[in-house]
């Protein structure tokens, strides 16, 4: 597995915001929901990961599969700089319940 597939933890934060990092642009469903859901399984209640994602499905799907295992999502937004047509990135805040 690349790169994108490895999750980073970054120290620097007070609030966990951001601590934990899953990029799954290059994966498809439902590989993008499994990934995100054994990310949210490693981390402690309460503690918020951004994850990055790409194309329609994930996009609509990961975050409505992350609500209904009750985790809350914080936002969903395009990732600045990512506004070609079929390759728009978005970046996802979910705080694990």
């Amino acid at each position: 597995m690349g790169s994108k597939d490895e999750i980073a933890a970054k120290e620097d934060s007070e609030e966990d915001l951001g601590r934990y990092f899953l990029d799954i642009t290059s994966e498809v469903c439902p590989l993008t929901f499994v990934k995100a859901k054994l990310l949210l399984e490693r981390m402690p209640a309460g503690a918020i990961a951004e994850i990055r994602l790409q194309g329609t499905e994930p996009v609509e799907n990961v975050p409505r599969s992350l609500e209904e295992d009750g985790h809350e999502i914080l936002g969903l937004a395009p990732e600045p700089g990512s506004r070609q047509p079929g390759s728009i990135i978005h970046r996802l805040l979910v705080r694990k319940r």
